[in-house]
C-alpha cells in the first residue's frame, strides 16, 4: 500500500511505494498499448493499460480464463465473516473449481512490473489502476508454481465442485471481493 504524506496542505501518494503489475500467460510483451473497455461502466473511446496493486495481485494469480471467487479481508470486514470463510491465518482467499486445479498446476504465469507514474486508481477495492499512455514494462518475475506464491503471499487455495454457491455468499459478506470469468463456471446447479 502507498504512503500517504502531507506535503503543503495537500496530500500526495508516494508514488514510489505504489507497485503497479500485469499477470500474463505470454512470456515476451515489450509493450503494452492501451485498448478500449468493454466494460458498460466506462468510457468505450478511452483505451487504457490495465494493471494491479501488490494488494489484489493475488485475485490473477491464476490460468487467465480460469473462473474464480476472490475476497480479502478489508477495513470493513466483520470477525464473523473471517472466521467462516477464511482458514485460519489467511487473509485473503482465490476460490477456484476443482477442474482447474491441474491448470494451475502447470501454468506459468508473467508479471510485469509497471512504472506508476502515469497510472491513477480506477477502482480501490479491485485495486485497478489504469493508464491512458503506452506503457514498457520496468520488470518481469516469471511464476512456475502458483500454489507457493499463494501460499507465499498469505492466500487461501480453495477448491470446490461449483462456484456458484461461494459466490452467492462472499457477494452478500464484508468481504472486498472480485469474482472473474463467471462464465467460464460450471452452470448453477451442475456438478
Amino acid at each position: 500500500m502507498a504512503n500517504i504524506l502531507y506535503t503543503d496542505g495537500l496530500f500526495e501518494i508516494e508514488r514510489k511505494l505504489l507497485r503497479l503489475f500485469h499477470v500474463s500467460e505470454e512470456a515476451d510483451i515489450k509493450i503494452f498499448k492501451p485498448r478500449l473497455p468493454t466494460r458498460k461502466d466506462m468510457n468505450p473511446d478511452v483505451g487504457l493499460v490495465w494493471a494491479l496493486c501488490e494488494r489484489t495481485l493475488p485475485n490473477f494469480m491464476t490460468p487467465r480464463n480460469c473462473p474464480r471467487v476472490t475476497y480479502h479481508v478489508g477495513k470493513n470486514t466483520s470477525k464473523e465473516d473471517i472466521e467462516k470463510y477464511l482458514p485460519k491465518g489467511y487473509s485473503h482467499a482465490v476460490i477456484i473449481e476443482k477442474d482447474w486445479l491441474d491448470l494451475l498446476k502447470s501454468i506459468t504465469l508473467y508479471l510485469y512490473e509497471f512504472n506508476s507514474d502515469d497510472f491513477y486508481q480506477q477502482d480501490e477495492i479491485a485495486g485497478y489502476y489504469v493508464s491512458e499512455k503506452i506503457q514498457k514494462p520496468v520488470s518481469q518475475v516469471v511464476i512456475k508454481n502458483l500454489e507457493s506464491e499463494l501460499e507465499n503471499r498469505n492466500v487461501a487455495l480453495i477448491t470446490v465442485d461449483n462456484l456458484w454457491n461461494i459466490c452467492e455468499k462472499i457477494k452478500k459478506s464484508s468481504f472486498n471481493w472480485s469474482m472473474c470469468r463467471l462464465s467460464n463456471a460450471k452452470e448453477k446447479g451442475k456438478i
